[in-house]
């Protein structure tokens, strides 16, 4: 049966859709049969406790000149046969919250959100590996400069980062003897009032931080490993990393399978893992990547295993 899916995402007109994740899922949508809406940027809202949005229809094509068209904006309540992806980039801010809010309402009113509101509220994405410390490298979470700067002494080389990036913003390497950690933590913690994280250095990151894709908790068999390029330390795409996709190793499908359950169990039904050698360090549920590049590697369709988890839950 046609579904009703409604995307809330960030300006479709600004995507880049060769390596773009939710314009996968609406491709797969479309093809599918079922109805696409797009929610206008700030267009989630409440009348009278009703969740609503200000919608338009959407259709998409995989053609880079002309990739949507939209009909007229009008409101659409939420309710029974609708699925919707919450799928806006990070920040995880006041804004965001409220957006999650409305849509807590929404699941209420009868509407599937991919990914769980209570969920993407709970898990800031570098917090939430701390859940399976187990699967971790040494982790420092803090505001404290002096406890970050005994940590990074400790483990010669670290990764300090804020809570609240994403693609690699702000991340830095440091370590004992660098004149310039004292003010790099001075800036992450902005004197003491942010938390900031530190992780001891893995060296592998020069082969990769590998993104591993949960649907509903199971792994897809590849992952995309990003590298660095040239100078840069950082694998991220969005930092220049060059994608190049692996099959899972054993401690890849290890730590998907500490992983997994709980992201299951918590609605969290599209995850993306980041792990570097044998670490995990991020796990992604506001809006993970990297599928059209593993579909295209291997000609998998990776939106297809989603949609047949959203049907499934749909028709249960």
């Amino acid at each position: 049966m046609p579904l009703d899916v409604i995307v809330v995402m960030d300006p479709i007109a600004q995507i880049k859709i060769a390596k773009d994740t939710t314009f996968a899922m609406l491709l797969e949508a479309q093809r599918r049969g079922h109805r696409l809406h797009y929610v206008r940027p700030g267009g989630l809202f409440l009348r009278d406790g009703v969740a609503t949005a200000t919608v338009a229809p959407l259709g998409v094509r995989d053609d880079k000149p002309g990739w949507f068209t939209l009909g007229e904006f009008a409101p659409l309540a939420f309710g029974p046969g609708q699925v919707v992806l919450m799928r806006k980039d990070p920040p995880v801010d006041a804004e965001y919250i409220y957006d999650t809010q409305v849509l807590g309402i929404a699941q209420l009113a009868g509407a599937q959100i991919v990914n769980d509101p209570q969920g993407l509220r709970d898990y800031n994405e570098k917090l939430a590996a701390q859940l399976f410390p187990q699967c971790c490298p040494p982790t420092l979470v803090s505001r404290d400069a002096a406890q970050l700067k005994a940590f990074a002494a400790e483990h010669g080389q670290v990764v300090l980062k804020p809570l609240d990036g994403m693609g690699g913003r702000s991340i830095f390497r440091s370590g004992q003897g660098d004149p310039n950690l004292n003010v790099i933590l001075e800036t992450l913690t902005d004197g003491g009032r942010h938390l900031a994280m530190a992780q001891r250095f893995i060296p592998d990151i020069s082969a990769g931080d590998k993104r591993i894709l949960l649907i509903d908790g199971v792994p897809v068999d590849y992952c995309l490993a990003r590298i660095p390029q040239g100078d840069e330390f950082r694998g991220n795409l969005a930092a220049g990393g060059r994608g190049e996709g692996r099959p899972l190793s054993e401690r890849d499908r290890w730590i998907a399978a500490q992983v997994g359950p709980e992201m299951k169990r918590r609605g969290m039904r599209f995850v993306g893992l980041d792990v570097i050698g044998d670490y995990l360090t991020e796990v992604n549920v506001t809006s993970p990547t990297c599928a059209r590049e593993l579909d295209a590697q291997y000609g998998l369709n990776i939106c297809g295993l989603l949609f047949d988890a959203i049907e499934a839950g749909q028709a249960a």
